[in-house]
């Protein structure tokens, strides 16, 4: 297949867009013009997403069949939904698959049989509903890789964007911010980084209160938690600033004063990436021992399978992930989960 690096593709929410964009990434000459795109998921699923879009596909039986470019779409038949398929709404049966899907992708990618893998949205409360108890994606990847160092990045438009805490109310995100965690996500976040390329990486870190905490007058989380995390990565060598005000530190970084921005809590990071490229935006899991990227958006059930949903955000996932894979080819990364966790005891 032209030695461009296999991926694979998850189908997500199978109640949701996940198989159209999967469908429709899969043809797009900007994603196979770069790699070789294998959609795990349900074939009887898959060939109705592909009927709705004017597409076909090909079933294979494993990856070894890849052998002929034939223009066709790559199905690999890992899991079935188990009764009719519910369209636009909550499925237990649907987060089911979506997860076993995801967990076959991994095996294969951590055994090399592909170079990385682009997940379709999943419905947090259907995977919980089929008994998984993972708020998302990003938690799942870390204990099924066996991760301990990760972080949430977002990249849209001109902004990439890393988050301290993730999937948890604001209360327990709030609880959770220390600056042990700080400080390992500014490392990671920094690996991250020069894995895209940045030789040199400068990191703006958002503050947690308004204006900074205002000297402490709006709290006192910069003083004691995030400012020493700064000052410690800063004394290992990572070029990282701040903390800087939530309401000013990304239009700083969008004008390119930054290469990325540390953002402490999901909505604070997510919601100006979103508003720059709702439709662009990449998910990238940093800290796997696996390339893992995804569409920044849901399940959409309210334009599922009608041919509305845009395959944008899930070509643009899928052509990071080639960029990414071929990175890998050349030099060593990620790091593996042993080294990563060597460098930052060490530091």
């Amino acid at each position: 297949m032209s030695g461009k690096p296999i991926i694979a593709f998850t189908m997500g929410d199978p109640s949701g867009i996940g198989p159209e964009v999967c469908i429709k990434s899969a043809c797009a000459k900007k994603v196979f013009s770069v790699c070789t795109p294998v959609i795990y998921g349900d074939s009887k699923v898959l060939k109705k997403a592909a009927n709705l879009c004017g597409k076909r596909i090909k079933v294979i039986k494993n990856l070894t069949s890849l052998k002929k470019n034939d223009g066709s779409i790559k199905v690999f038949q890992v899991a079935s939904v188990s009764e009719q398929l519910v369209i636009g709404s909550l499925a237990s049966d649907s987060g089911r698959v979506a997860m076993e899907c995801v967990s076959s992708a991994v095996e294969d990618a951590l055994s090399g049989k592909v170079s990385a893998i682009v997940t379709a949205p999943i419905n947090k409360e259907a995977i919980k509903m089929s008994g998984y108890n993972f708020p998302g994606h990003t938690e799942y990847l870390a204990e099924k890789t066996g991760a301990k160092h990760f972080a949430m990045m977002l990249i849209g438009g001109k902004l990439k964007i890393a988050l301290v805490t993730i999937h948890m109310s604001l209360e327990k995100a709030l609880k959770s911010i220390n600056k042990k965690v700080v400080y390992e996500k500014i490392l990671i976040l920094n690996e991250g980084l020069k894995s895209l390329g940045v030789s040199k990486p400068r990191i703006a870190v958002s503050a947690l209160n308004p204006h900074a905490g205002e000297g402490g007058r709006f709290g006192k989380e910069e003083e004691e938690i995030i400012e020493p995390a700064i000052e410690q990565a800063f004394k290992t060598g990572v070029n990282c600033r701040g903390p800087y005000s939530p309401d000013t530190v990304f239009y700083f970084a969008r004008k390119g004063e930054y290469d990325a921005v540390l953002a402490m809590y999901h909505d604070q990071g997510l919601i100006p990436v979103k508003l720059l490229a709702f439709d662009k935006g990449v998910n990238i899991t940093l800290g796997l021992p696996i390339i893992r990227t995804s569409p920044d958006h849901g399940t959409a059930f309210d334009i599922a399978w009608q041919n509305k949903a845009s395959s944008s955000s899930m070509e643009a996932a899928a052509v990071l992930a080639a960029k990414l894979a071929k990175r890998k080819s050349k030099k060593s990364f990620p790091p593996s989960c042993k080294e990563r966790k060597r460098n930052l005891n060490h530091r």
